[in-house]
């Protein structure tokens, strides 16, 4: 990661990658909430009991292969303090990205292409389709949150890692399904 000083401050430069454009590819995300708070829940032996907020943002990962095109989520995790995804930008096919799909959910199809404002493409081109996508959904929260006078908030920013094959992909994946069972013993051990 890179610093800077802005009005002779340093601030935090970017965790992305700099050789890569996050436009395409297979990426593990992770978002936290503001000071890891259980904004979304808690679980209770062994499931994840949602808060309404928490219900809410877990809808919202359902929607994201609807609001953007090419977009592939094949696996996900809604935790009391923070959220898992597998988030896969296709924008041209490319058979390698299709098997890493295949490898984690085979049913799971492709969304359907929807018309997007070329404006507002060339704006997350810009930034990398990766961030405009976890932008939308983290806004998305937070107004839902806002609206409904929840007590809401998330961390800046949000981690990812570029998964390069098929064998991080199912290990990514297998510690996303697993990830609510070991809550309670990650969080003992933690000290969380």
């Amino acid at each position: 990661m890179s610093t800077d000083r802005f009005l002779g401050k340093y601030r935090n430069g970017t965790f992305r990658a700099q050789w890569h454009d996050y436009n395409g590819g297979a990426y593990f995300i992770t978002i936290c909430t503001k000071e890891m708070e259980h904004y979304f829940g808690e679980i209770v032996n062994g499931e994840m009991c949602f808060s309404l907020i928490g219900q809410y943002a877990n809808d919202c990962v359902d929607e994201i292969e609807m609001l953007h095109k090419n977009v592939n989520v094949p696996s996900s995790v809604v935790m009391p303090n923070h959220i898992h995804l597998i988030v896969i930008v296709d924008d041209v096919n490319t058979p390698e990205l299709t098997s890493l799909v295949d490898s984690v959910a085979p049913s799971h199809n492709v969304s359907p292409k929807t018309h997007f404002d070329p404006k507002m493409r060339d704006i997350a081109n810009r930034c990398g389709r990766v961030s405009h996508i976890i932008s939308r959904f983290k806004y998305a929260v937070t107004r839902y949150a806002n609206m409904n006078s929840i007590q809401f908030a998330w961390q800046p920013r949000f981690y990812d890692r570029i998964i390069r094959n098929q064998h991080e992909m199912k290990r990514i994946a297998r510690y996303i399904k697993n990830n609510v069972a070991k809550w309670d013993y990650d969080h003992n051990v933690n000290g969380r």
